[in-house]
């Protein structure tokens, strides 16, 4: 019974974490993927770091979710940190969806290049489009996961977590920074170390979910998924705790009961 029982609750941990983000820091991703630019280009992932440290951020363009508030803060961010763009570092967001354009990638640029209050480089931060599978091959580098979701009204959604990912020039992952807002310090001394090719701890360990749309009712619905998973891996652990305390107690009992 306590073998079954345990083979539940390591199962019950796997599927929990499912979905978010398996962190790879150390690992390297492979800078010779190709992806598509918001200009129809398609170039490899070292071109586009162009031996430059590079915080990357996996979203899709027509999410109606994080992604719209992550690369908000993102351009905000931008505008405040204390280094120079395409000297110091590069910026990529690529769209895990594979139904996306270079149309759209240029729309959604545009848009956050306006949201950042000084003079930017445009070339120091490219929306990039996969080729060749290449945004799935390298979410799975970064241990970034993802799950399709299609509604009964045919809309499809992403349930994804929101984080930036720092990597090296040499393609070393060497920082995650979670959730949407960062702050501009955190993001300087992740680019520093990145550049050195030292590896530093994650920041801000608590992940944001993706909601997904309801056009019926014309609201945003949570990823229940995952929810669901986290309060019965708590319920499991709470449970076994209890069985292996009582399984002590009735040893205790039975060894008493000899003693008598």
């Amino acid at each position: 019974m306590k073998k079954l029982l345990m083979l539940v609750f390591f199962s019950l941990i796997v599927q929990a974490g499912s979905l978010g983000v398996n962190e790879k820091l150390g690992e390297y991703i492979p800078l010779d993927l190709t992806f598509i630019d918001e200009n129809g280009k398609s170039k490899t992932l070292k071109e586009y770091m162009d031996g430059k440290p590079t915080l990357i951020s996996l979203n899709y363009f027509r999410c109606g979710g994080i992604c719209g508030p992550q690369l908000s803060d993102m351009a905000k961010l931008l505008s405040k940190l204390d280094l120079s763009e395409n000297t110091d570092y590069k910026v990529l967001t690529i769209s895990f969806a594979p139904d996306e354009t270079p149309p759209l990638a240029k729309a959604k640029r545009d848009m956050y290049h306006k949201v950042i209050t000084r003079p930017y480089v445009q070339d120091a931060w490219h929306f990039l489009l996969s080729e060749n599978n290449s945004s799935a091959i390298l979410a799975d580098k970064v241990g970034f996961s993802y799950k399709k979701t299609v509604t009964e009204a045919g809309v499809v959604d992403w349930i994804h977590a929101a984080t930036l990912i720092v990597v090296s020039p040499e393609g070393k992952i060497t920082r995650y920074l979670n959730g949407i807002e960062q702050l501009p310090f955190d993001v300087k001394m992740s680019i520093w170390e990145s550049s050195q090719g030292k590896v530093g701890p994650t920041i801000a360990k608590t992940l944001l979910y993706c909601f997904s749309y309801d056009p019926k009712g014309k609201t945003y619905v949570f990823a229940w998924e995952k929810i669901a998973a986290t309060v019965i891996l708590i319920i499991t652990i709470i449970f076994f705790i209890w069985l292996v305390k009582a399984g002590r107690r009735d040893q205790e009992d039975h060894q008493n009961q000899r003693r008598k």
